[in-house]
């Protein structure tokens, strides 16, 4: 936060430099950026998870609450099977867009009144003790907390990468008009989100992708539907929310000043993240990017090789190979004494030690053959 510890002058600047040298060597934590978070969200708040964030809510007296709330769930929106289904129609595709919409908002109200059915005793914990803000009793309606926009609900979306590619091309990155495009869809998700939300009473959101399984799960089920579609289908997954293509390599400034425009109409849900080298040894590198963000994204991860051969000792990136991750100083590739830790778009997994490669893992694959 500028002031608290951004710059040398500042005064925990210290443990900034603290917070630099364990991203140069571990994924997690990530880091927020106050201003641009409030700028974003209404106030400053962690994430509920991954990359959930509430919005600002004040409660009869004027004061901000962020504890005590809560997320009633997520339905997502696959955005590349409106593409395809429209064969590169553009009217089609926004006429099918707004009838999934149509489904989604059918499908949060229903989970709403369903969560509302609840009583107090069905878990004690949250609402009675307390957990959720309030001590319910037994009678009271648990409908108390969710009401007045106090509980969010959320339309998720996968998948901006793969839509446009349809209309735009593989390469459609540095394409203003198909930039325009994706923007405009998370546009039309917010302008329906915000007025469900003063239809209803609850804060209907945008949230980037909530589930990792369907960058897996989607592309599979359109891979059956459809068969293989180039640079859609055809890659075996789908692309996070609103993430640079990971087949590519950007510059971490580049991929920052892609992605900064999208969480604008998705604060739901977003977080951000650049790949690296091993940067131990250049802390200062890594201080650079994260200094360039802070204007520009609220939320960002920093991936760097973190892989550790417990056979020879060697810590860093590992190659993949057709037989899985290997040291590149030994050779080892025996996944019990292997840690391989990757992250694409916000998710760690282990897999050297899953005996099916996911969504997530593909994605990794494919980046490394690209890189």
């Amino acid at each position: 936060r500028e002031g608290v510890n951004l710059r040398p002058t500042d005064p925990n600047y210290d443990i900034k430099q603290r917070a630099i040298e364990c991203a140069t060597k571990r994924m997690y934590p990530d880091i927020i950026n106050y201003d641009k978070l409030v700028a974003l969200t209404g106030s400053y708040k962690v994430p509920m998870g991954c990359r959930s964030f509430l919005q600002s809510w004040q409660d009869a007296d004027g004061n901000e609450v962020t504890n005590g709330r809560m997320n009633l769930g997520v339905v997502t929106l696959n955005v590349p099977r409106i593409a395809i289904e429209s064969n590169g129609d553009m009217q089609e595709f926004w006429q099918l867009l707004r009838e999934r919409i149509a489904i989604v908002k059918d499908a949060l109200v229903y989970r709403v009144e369903r969560v509302k059915e609840a009583r107090p005793e069905n878990a004690p914990i949250l609402y009675m003790n307390g957990a959720w803000g309030h001590k319910l009793t037994a009678e009271e309606d648990v409908d108390t907390l969710f009401k007045n926009k106090r509980a969010t609900v959320s339309m998720g979306y996968i998948g901006l990468y793969e839509s446009a590619a349809v209309f735009y091309g593989p390469a459609w990155e540095k394409n203003p008009e198909a930039k325009a495009f994706t923007l405009e869809i998370l546009k039309e998700l917010k302008r329906n989100c915000d007025n469900w939300g003063n239809e209803y009473g609850y804060h209907f959101s945008v949230y980037a992708t909530p589930s990792e399984s369907l960058t897996d799960r989607f592309c599979r089920l359109d891979m059956e539907k459809f068969g293989e579609v180039s640079d859609v289908t055809s890659k075996g997954y789908y692309t996070n929310s609103f993430h640079y293509d990971v087949r590519k390599k950007p510059l971490p400034f580049e991929k920052l000043d892609f992605e900064k425009d999208y969480p604008v109409y998705s604060s739901g849900g977003f977080i951000h993240y650049c790949e690296y080298p091993n940067i131990r040894q250049n802390p200062k590198a890594l201080e650079a990017v994260w200094d360039y963000a802070y204007d520009k994204v609220g939320y960002l991860g920093t991936n760097t090789p973190i892989d550790k051969c417990f056979e020879c000792g060697y810590s860093g990136d590992f190659n993949p190979t057709a037989r899985g991750f290997e040291c590149p100083h030994c050779g080892n590739h025996n996944p019990e004494t292997c840690d391989v830790v990757k992250r694409t778009c916000g998710y760690l997994g282990n897999p050297q030690k899953r005996p099916m490669v996911s969504g997530r893992h593909k994605e990794i694959l494919a980046r490394k053959k690209h890189m």
